[in-house]
């Protein structure tokens, strides 16, 4: 069965304006004073998940009569915010996570960024947030990293984590949508999401608590979503778990997502199965391309509802082989265990997730040929 593309799959794949076309949208406000060498070698000899930030920031605002206006790199610092701000009192924001990665030529480059701005405008419409120009958001971040260039690692794995967001600024209280915006991107250079590497996790199966649930918001990227997933992973990670598997909130049967990963389940006769986009799950962008890999490769791959029964039984008998997770901070890990309740069940493979890592991430570096037309060059090599 050839699988048809998703909406977001199709927007990514279009031809879009270079970045040099772009970038030029954002004219750079001088720092006065970036990180000393000291800071700046400090934060790169020791590097962490969104810790530690650029010297710049990306800015744009949006208000009724003139739309998106004000595109600027300015000197990353505190946001000045009306305390009576819609996004204070009602939530409304989106965002977005993408990486900057330096090749062995010295020129920096981000994987399918089309696909997170088609995302971020998805998650707008369902917000009540002014659709944002992909243009823009290409531009944006190809105008942070030249200005922040020094900070995209040069050390293997790491990368410059870049976090676009959106929210509501118009100062009010009545409940409605907010009439002013502000968009952002922000720089942190990364090293590993899970400091262990590429050693498998062990992940708690949720069963009392939610994070989304049908007609909601599960298949859209807002803090709410990751906010309702912290009561439970908290609990989870006080009894030395390192994830949350969620089940679905109308059954409470179905395997939903992780925390903040979409999950594979690989089946011993070689097809791998995922979740449907169910619309209480995001649409990953890591899972669609891990789905694009497994076609390229002749796996066969099934979107659809997974139970949580047949997958314990699955485990248990042999059918089930490998599990793992996905998302664009941590690439591709493994999952080494399932709990539920006080019966915890091992996965005894991994060679499959590492298999697809590699696949994955050595496009992201350049090390292998991109055949699938997914990067994009933010900046030459020096």
């Amino acid at each position: 069965m050839v699988r048809m593309p998703t909406s977001l799959e199709e927007q990514a794949g279009l031809c879009w304006p270079l970045a040099d076309e772009v970038a030029r949208r954002f004219p750079i406000v001088e720092h006065p004073a970036p990180a000393s060498e000291e800071k700046y070698r400090a934060v790169m000899k020791s590097l962490k998940f969104g810790e530690g930030f650029g010297d710049y920031m990306a800015r744009v605002s949006w208000d009724g009569e003139r739309g998106w206006h004000g595109h600027r790199i300015e000197p990353y610092g505190p946001l000045a915010l009306d305390p009576a701000g819609a996004v204070l009192h009602y939530g409304q924001e989106v965002f977005e996570g993408l990486k900057a990665y330096r090749h062995a030529d010295g020129s920096v480059w981000t994987f399918r960024p089309a696909y997170n701005a088609a995302r971020l405008n998805a998650s707008n419409q369902r917000l009540m947030i002014p659709q944002f120009p992909i243009e823009d958001f290409l531009g944006s971040i190809a105008a942070l990293v030249r200005a922040d260039r020094r900070w995209v690692p040069a050390s293997a794995g790491a990368s410059l984590y870049l976090r676009p967001f959106v929210f509501g600024s118009e100062a009010f209280l009545g409940v409605r949508a907010a009439n002013r915006f502000e968009y952002a991107v922000v720089a942190s250079p990364s090293g590993p999401y899970f400091t262990h590497g590429f050693t498998p996790i062990n992940v708690w199966v949720e069963q009392t608590h939610h994070r989304a649930g049908p007609g909601g918001m599960g298949d859209v990227k807002t803090g709410g979503n990751y906010a309702a997933s912290f009561y439970a992973k908290s609990h989870a990670f006080e009894r030395g778990f390192d994830e949350v598997l969620f089940l679905d909130a109308a059954t409470n049967s179905f395997i939903d997502e992780l925390g903040a990963m979409n999950v594979f389940v690989v089946m011993a006769d070689g097809s791998v199965r995922t979740p449907a986009l169910s619309g209480t799950i995001l649409p990953g962008s890591t899972r669609s391309a891990i789905l694009y890999i497994l076609d390229d490769e002749g796996v066969l791959a099934h979107e659809e509802s997974i139970g949580l029964d047949e997958l314990w039984a699955g485990i248990k008998s042999g059918a089930v082989v490998e599990m793992f997770a996905c998302g664009t901070a941590a690439a591709v890990v493994s999952i080494g265990s399932l709990t539920k309740g006080h019966e915890r069940l091992n996965l005894p493979g991994s060679a499959f997730a590492h298999r697809i890592y590699k696949a994955l991430t050595d496009i992201q570096f350049g090390i292998a040929p991109d055949r699938f037309g997914w990067m994009y060059k933010l900046a030459d090599g020096e």
